[in-house]
């Protein structure tokens, strides 16, 4: 069965600000909670359906490429890791998603396995870190690995990311080693459970009893790295490449953070881009368009001839199939075209002999434009400001 629109699951319109999606989505968390509606195999897709569109919607990235590319967007493929879109899109986690709206370690009580909030202590996860990265019009259409030297968190190699001079800790007495406190609190829907970090441990669930003397019991200490970013080809102003797991180091061995890598790409002195297809203004000599000939049309591969017919009007549109930007894996197949618009040069300054040969021209019936053509060329002016 084909997916449901996002924004139709959540309720919501379009352009609804991230706020409105929180709110819809906090709704049909709470209207189709398994533990609100045990054994209720369609509230339980429901429920899973809402977490799906929610994960996605509340993530600007994730949205932005929705947006553009719908379901198929969010196939993930060529995307996991070191690709597009973070995360991937091809699973969530609803515990972090409940959360993120209700609290950390949201809890209705546990009637629906895998759902509820943890009692697993914490491990950091270390910040991501976000890197622009210029390229050519060549460079974005054939792909190009780019190297970067970071300074960021990283491992502290002494205590090898435990934070611990002897390796020595402790359960915390606060929290009894789980890294979480709860609270119960009453409310519309019962009895609910909220859980949050360990504020004695950090969630950690245990005490380190002689800290690192070179991280101060961190895990991190500043450092720096060269990483290679694999940018696949036909990328284009505004994508994001995520390369995972190179951010900054997590305390205690907590799991590393992301780097983002924000495409922007030069404007070219050719073509003008128009998303795979690349727009060309090919100049000719009037002798050449009403003669015809073979001219030569740049690519991104080196020069092609094109045939001119004779007599070949201003405005005039020819296309190189597959001579464009390549579609980015995941997002389409195959290569745009090269769009050819001609338009014909008229001479600035002529001596009095080439202006003499042009008055003789004039005279002639063939240069002057008949009313089919008038009306030929028209319609296509009125295309292209339509």
């Amino acid at each position: 069965m084909a997916k449901r629109d996002y924004y139709e699951v959540l309720g919501v319109e379009k352009n609804a600000t991230a706020q409105e999606i929180k709110k819809a989505y906090r709704s049909l968390a709470l209207k189709y909670h398994p533990d609100r509606n045990p054994d209720n195999k369609e509230a339980e897709e429901k429920f899973k359906e809402a977490a799906e569109a929610y994960s996605v919607l509340s993530d600007d990235q994730k949205r932005q490429q929705y947006d553009q590319f719908g379901h198929a967007g969010m196939g993930g493929q060529g995307f996991g890791g070191q690709g597009f879109g973070g995360q991937g899109f091809g699973g969530f986690d609803i515990n972090d998603i409940l959360n993120s709206v209700f609290g950390q370690g949201f809890d209705f009580g546990g009637g629906f396995g895998g759902f509820s909030g943890g009692g697993r202590p914490a491990r950091e996860r270390g910040r991501d870190l976000r890197l622009k990265v210029r390229l050519t019009l060549e460079e974005a259409a054939k792909g190009v690995t780019k190297k970067f030297s970071i300074k960021k968190n990283v491992t502290c190699n002494h205590c090898h990311g435990s934070g611990s001079e002897d390796s020595q800790t402790e359960k915390c007495p606060q929290c009894g080693g789980s890294g979480m406190v709860i609270k119960t609190v009453n409310s519309l829907f019962g009895r609910m459970q909220t859980q949050s970090p360990c504020p004695h441990c950090q969630g950690q669930g245990s005490i380190i009893k002689n800290k690192c003397k070179h991280c101060q019991g961190e895990g991190v200490v500043a450092g720096q790295e060269t990483i290679e970013v694999n940018i696949p080809a036909g990328v284009d102003n505004g994508m994001v490449v995520n390369v995972s797991g190179k951010g900054n180091a997590g305390r205690r061995n907590g799991q590393p953070g992301d780097i983002q890598v924000y495409i922007e790409v030069e404007d070219h002195k050719e073509f003008i881009r128009e998303d795979n297809n690349l727009i060309y203004n090919l100049l000719l000599d009037f002798p050449t368009a009403a003669l015809g000939g073979m001219v030569e049309v740049p690519t991104l591969d080196g020069k092609v001839k094109v045939k001119i017919e004779p007599g070949t009007q201003p405005g005039k549109v020819l296309r190189l199939r597959g001579k464009g930007m390549p579609a980015v894996q995941g997002y389409g197949y195959g290569y745009g075209d090269i769009i050819v618009q001609v338009s014909v040069y008229v001479p600035e300054k002529l001596s009095s002999e080439q202006k003499e040969l042009i008055e003789k021209m004039q005279k002639s019936e063939e240069f002057n434009p008949s009313t089919s053509i008038k009306e030929r060329i028209f319609n296509h002016f009125k295309r292209i400001f339509s």
